[in-house]
């Protein structure tokens, strides 16, 4: 029979000990549950940040008043490789779990199985179709993980930051203009304006702490890297404080244009639509599709090899 830890029930400073206390007194293939009021990610990324990659994570419920997850203990060696990861090894499978609705950004910490049993997926079609992406030819230039990460951030910046940017004016006028035009027959619309005002509003901010602090300071720990310079603690401690802020938010943004994607049936358009309702469904989608590339880049690739660049430069 598992355990289940309420975490509820506990002190919050001695939330997290107990729990790490109860996964180090695992043996391998054992498990627990913990049952939490709010989604325990911080927890995900503290264990990865503290005992690397020995556990798998799965969710057995996800809010809203309640939430649990199995953390089993993996065997020394033994490993599930998560979306996120599949994808940053080859980016060409992010295409395989766009076609079967799978989160590989942020949700990306999930196993196909997981991943698959939370959609309603077959997860034998999905390991079909990444089979035959890796009998194709991959293309060298794509290969994100093998990037410098000083490289990686300026091109975050300069390709997605940018896209942001440029794409802010039109989708803002765009939402306004057609919950306001097509509101009255078409209620969700008001809904959508007020999510992608919200969308636009946190990833403004969000970029700028990137470009300001985060960035900076990962360039500064590769240039260390390449020139055997030693590097001196961060104001804020360390990269991991910044980075669970940005996963976070991520997870926000993220969840947000989800609830546009359900409102708008997956961008189905109604026989009335007027060329600004079409325009402003086209430019959600690409919208959305940009980010999901964007916050992985970060997410699995960029923020992953920080942490462990700075592990490396102070220890």
């Amino acid at each position: 029979m598992e355990t289940t830890l309420n975490v509820t029930l506990i002190e919050p400073r001695l939330k997290h000990p107990t729990i790490f206390r109860q996964f180090d007194e695992l043996n391998a293939g054992e498990n627990f549950i913990i049952l939490n009021d709010h989604d325990p990610k911080p927890l995900y990324y503290q264990l990865i940040a503290e005992r690397g990659e020995t556990f798998n994570w799965e969710y057995l419920a996800q809010g809203p008043v309640e939430w649990q997850v199995r953390i089993t203990k993996l065997a020394t060696g033994e490993k599930s490789s998560t979306i996120g990861e599949l994808v940053a090894a080859d980016y060409r499978k992010a295409e395989v779990f766009r076609k079967f609705g799978l989160d590989f950004c942020c949700g990306g910490n999930k196993t196909i199985e997981e991943a698959c049993k939370k959609k309603g997926v077959n997860p034998q079609e999905v390991e079909k179709a990444l089979t035959e992406v890796d009998q194709q030819v991959a293309n060298p230039s794509q290969d994100f993980n093998s990037w410098a990460l000083d490289f990686l951030a300026d091109y975050i910046v300069a390709t997605h930051h940018k896209y942001v940017v440029n794409s802010i004016p039109v989708l803002a006028e765009l939402a306004k203009k057609v919950a306001r035009v097509h509101g009255d027959s078409h209620p969700e619309l008001i809904e959508m304006d007020t999510l992608c005002q919200s969308v636009i509003n946190e990833l403004t901010v969000h970029m700028q702490k990137e470009e300001h602090i985060l960035f900076p300071y990962i360039k500064e720990l590769w240039q260390a890297k390449q020139s055997g310079n030693k590097i001196s603690r961060p104001p804020f401690g360390s990269i991991q404080n910044p980075v669970r802020m940005m996963e976070a938010e991520h997870v926000e943004v993220g969840d947000e244009m989800e609830q546009i994607r359900q409102l708008s049936s997956n961008y189905t358009l109604p026989i009335d639509a007027c060329t600004s309702y079409r325009v402003l469904f086209s430019k959600l989608q690409e919208f959305e599709r940009d980010l999901h590339q964007h916050i992985h880049l970060e997410n699995n690739i960029l923020f992953v090899k920080a942490i462990e660049l700075e592990n490396e430069l102070l220890k």
